[in-house]
């Protein structure tokens, strides 16, 4: 899973709101300690629905311009359980050094000024990993980082 996800930056969350409906909107992420962590500000909706709802989903797709086949893009979805990390902590300070390692430094410093900015840790809780046709897993393990194949008969073609 950390091989796959480590070629893409960002990751597209899903998120609920407080009628139960379904959001979906992007974020830079970084990966550590088996959590990944979004910078995301107050005014964006994923934002505000996260304080409605902890729960949320992280996707990760390969681009479509390097896939060898559109009906078969490799793709990780994770349900997660999220939590704010506050700005007077130490882990704060931890992830946005993280976050200014791999992302341009100059613009995390600048996001770190905007107090409406919010640190959010997710925890996944379940995943499912797919990389070709009949080539999928659940995401497992200790740590949910590890890829279990699925047991199943796969794909069957109509006669």
């Amino acid at each position: 899973m950390q091989k796959f996800i480590s070629n893409i930056q960002t990751a597209i969350i899903g998120t609920i709101d407080k009628e139960n409906l379904p959001f979906s909107s992007y974020a830079p992420y970084v990966y550590d300690n088996n959590r990944f962590y979004i910078y995301i500000s107050s005014i964006a909706t994923h934002t505000k629905n996260l304080h409605v709802s902890p729960v949320a989903s992280l996707f990760f797709i390969e681009d479509e311009s390097k896939t060898q086949n559109l009906f078969a893009r490799k793709r990780i979805s994770l349900q997660c359980d999220s939590v704010n990390i506050a700005r007077d902590t130490q882990r704060f300070e931890e992830i946005l050094d993280l976050f200014s390692h791999k992302f341009d430094a100059s613009m995390v410093e600048m996001l770190k000024k905007m107090t409406d900015f919010n640190l959010y840790e997710l925890h996944v809780k379940s995943g499912e990993a797919t990389f070709g046709f009949g080539d999928a897993y659940f995401i497992g393990g200790k740590n949910m980082n590890e890829l279990v194949p699925r047991q199943g008969a796969g794909h069957k073609e109509q006669k």
